[in-house]
């Protein structure tokens, strides 16, 4: 399997709005209820182009096998250096290392814009992407118990951190 990161595009909105759905009504990667729609996403994806924030895709045999992105951890003028990050992978993607290319595409984006430091808010459960991010030096940086309420459960959220300077 070869896959090649680029700068997403318009084009691939519907692919990462799937993505972004299944995530939503399937795991607890994000703690959102309902689905997003193409509004949404364009919207999303407008936001992220105006603050210059990337959007990237990885595309493996001719399709969309996972994004990621970051902004600004808070929009509060302190925290300008300060950028929080999310890497999704379609499930037929998963295990296969889109994770990792699309993580180490983020941090190297990170450092060109300058950023001091990245953040994940990961599911406590998610043990895979927790030893991910350990994989490129994030640490452990707080637990909220009892943060997130899905699938009719609580659930704890586990910060990690990574200084890039």
């Amino acid at each position: 399997m070869e896959a090649t990161l680029r700068t997403a595009t318009e084009a691939d909105l519907p692919a990462i709005l799937r993505i972004m759905n299944h995530a939503i009504l399937h795991t607890t990667a994000v703690y959102d209820y309902d689905i997003k729609d193409e509004a949404f996403i364009n919207n999303w994806f407008a936001e992220k182009q105006h603050s210059n924030y990337p959007v990237i895709v990885a595309a493996a045999n001719g399709e969309i096998a996972g994004y990621g992105s970051y902004a600004q951890f808070k929009a509060k003028d302190g925290y300008k250096f300060c950028v929080e990050h999310s890497v999704y992978v379609a499930e037929a993607w998963q295990g296969k290392g889109i994770g990792r290319l699309l993580l180490s595409a983020l941090i190297e984006s990170a450092k060109a814009q300058g950023m001091h430091s990245m953040v994940g808010l990961i599911d406590a459960d998610n043990a895979i992407s927790i030893a991910l991010h350990k994989k490129f030096g994030f640490t452990e940086a707080g637990l909220l118990q009892q943060a997130g309420f899905k699938f009719n459960r609580w659930l704890n959220v586990q910060f990690m951190q990574l200084l890039l300077d």
